[in-house]
Order: structure tokens, then sequence, then C-alpha cells
């Protein structure tokens, strides 16, 4: 009798809608839509436009402008629409992931990880840049003027310089230099500065050259970046810190789309920019735009173990440092730690297509 009454539930705002479109004089393909998503609620947004999210690395509508060409070929590529999420934070991409608004998104290692381990994605490309190198550093940058500006004032009096860095999220603008850096010293970042201004790595840069902040984190390729946009603030400025390698960004695909499109969104990444000719000259322009970019290679979830170690070394060295009330609780925390980095290198060992 329940499993009836739901059927006549159903049935009855199916054709309460059905009705409305025809009062409305909606034409039979704009009624066969709105029968979709009555009939399919959970498959309808796989049937949509693929909704691509944006890393934010300078502004929201400059990181939109520099992704539109490709994503348009892109779109042609895959017979999708593809629309465009572009963000002001790492925050709120991560919670537009969370509610399943994103379908493909572009991101450094730590979101995507969190991406592939906890929201159903997998990795179908990592960029490439034209220094060749697998990845990038972490900087640490200050004014070239005294009395804040080197190393070794840094770690001997923290609490007299105003911090400028990334969100929580952000490998270069804060996982990095915490664990490789700061945490060793006895540091944490969060607390034992003057002041701390939370930001892109544009933002961060900008808040030191105009004395805003004292050091800022960032890294190699988006101070590159910062010293053709701002030239005379980037003049302002010397490196304090460099760290180890970072490997570069990937690109995610929901996992419920079909491996034929996952492949053929790979076959695109991996090809675009490589052809000779007109077209391929243009579409290099569109990669150098795009953060000095040379193209993608094919990847999948393995590439995101050395972003998983760093995160698990983070926390674990977090963990060590933070004050316990007692050694069980400690152990319990160490524990966790363990056991959630197992899980991720589980999930990560699924490299299917």
């Amino acid at each position: 009798m329940l499993a009836l009454l739901r059927c006549f539930v159903y049935l009855s705002v199916a054709v309460r809608v059905t009705a409305l479109a025809l009062c409305m004089g909606l034409p039979m393909a704009a009624l066969a839509q709105v029968t979709q998503v009555i009939q399919n609620p959970q498959g309808s947004a796989l049937d949509g436009p693929v909704r691509f999210g944006i890393l934010p690395l300078g502004g929201a509508f400059e990181s939109r402008s520099d992704w539109d060409p490709l994503l348009a070929e892109l779109s042609r590529a895959i017979a999708r629409p593809v629309s465009v999420l572009s963000v002001n934070s790492y925050e709120a991409l991560e919670q537009a992931i969370q509610r399943d608004e994103v379908d493909m998104a572009f991101l450094s290692g730590k979101m995507a990880l969190d991406a592939v381990t906890q929201r159903r994605m997998k990795v179908v490309a990592q960029v490439v840049r034209h220094d060749g190198l697998p990845g990038y550093r972490a900087l640490l940058l200050a004014r070239k003027t005294p009395p804040l500006n080197t190393l070794k004032g840094l770690l001997a009096q923290p609490e007299s310089w105003r911090l400028a860095r990334g969100e929580k999220q952000s490998v270069s603008g804060f996982i990095v230099p915490q664990l490789q850096l700061f945490l060793p010293n006895h540091i944490a970042m969060e607390t034992r500065f003057q002041s701390e201004i939370v930001g892109t790595h544009q933002t961060t840069a900008l808040a030191v050259a105009n004395s805003e902040a004292d050091v800022a984190t960032n890294n190699t390729a988006d101070f590159e970046r910062f010293k053709l946009r701002f030239p005379a603030e980037a003049e302002r400025l010397q490196v304090l810190w460099e760290s180890d390698l970072i490997p570069h960004a990937q690109i995610v695909v929901r996992s419920e789309y079909p491996p034929e499109l996952r492949r053929r969104v790979q076959a695109f990444l991996t090809g675009y920019g490589r052809a000779k000719g007109p077209r391929g000259d243009a579409e290099r322009v569109v990669l150098k735009s795009l953060h000095d970019l040379a193209g993608f290679v094919a990847a999948d979830n393995g590439s995101l173990q050395p972003a998983a170690r760093l995160a698990y070394q983070l926390a674990k060295q977090s963990a060590m440092t933070a004050q316990w009330v007692n050694d069980a609780a400690r152990e319990a925390r160490l524990q966790r730690i363990e056991s959630g980095y197992a899980q991720q290198v589980s999930v990560l060992k699924d490299v299917s297509p």
C-alpha cells in the first residue's frame, strides 16, 4: 500500500508539471526536459552542462577569462556544453564541490586529494609548465629594505612580523611552508605572527609590496606571473626561502561520468597545444595565459600520492608539536592520522580510467 501511495504521489507530480507546461505553451522538447528531471532527478546533473570549477589564482574574473577559450574548445570536443564556476577562495570552491555543484575542476594537490578521496572524482590529467620541471616551489617573500627582511630575523621573532598567507587548503600558501619551515622551527603560522592576511598569491605578494604585511607565502609559478603583471611592486620584493619541489595541479572529473567521456576529456587535454600550425599556435597562447602552462599530460589518481604524503606529514608533525592533556590523547590523534592516511593511499590505488 505504501509503495502504491508513493507511486501515486510521483505520478501526480508528473501530471501536474506536464499540465502546467502544456498550459504555458512550452514546446515538446522543453516538456521532455521537465519530464526527464522528474523521472531521473539523480542523473539530471550528468545530462546537463559539465560544470568546470577553477582554482582561484588571481581574481575570479581573471581566472575565468583565462580559461574560457580552452573550455569552449573542450565543449566542442566532448559535444557537451561546459559552464564555468570561478570563485575568489579555495574555501568557496571546496564548498561547491561538497554540494556536488562541480563536475570537473582544476585543483592543486590538497584540494584534488580531497576531491578524489571524499567526493567521488578521478584524476585525468596533470599540468606541465614551460620550465619542464615536474613541479614548483613554495616561497617566502619580503621587502628588500630593512629591518624586517631576513629569514634569520623572521625565525627569531615571528611575533614582530605581519604575515600574508594562503588558505589552509593551499599547498604552497600554507601546507608546505608550515611543514618544511615553520613547524621545524617551533612556529605555528596561525598563532605566532603579529597579524595575518589570508588570500590568493597575488593578494599576499601585493600586501608585502605595499607594506600591508612583512612576509608572504607564495610560489615560483605565481611569482613569475606577478613579476609580469606588477613589475614595479615585484621590484620591491625578495625571496627569503624556497621549498622542495611540489607536484603540479591536476584536472579531476566526477567518477559518475562514463569512462568514455573521461577518456575524451583526457584526450582533448593531452592534445591541446601540441599541434603544428596556426591552431596549435593559438592554443599555446591560451596555455601561456593559464599560469604559463606548456600543456597537460595524462595522469590518474596515483599522481596524488605526493600530495597525500605532504598532508600526512603536516598532520603528524602538527600533532607532535601540539599541547595535549596527556600522552594517550596524543597517541589517539596519531592513530587517527595513520588510519586516515592508509585509507587515502588505498583510494589512490584506483587508477582505472
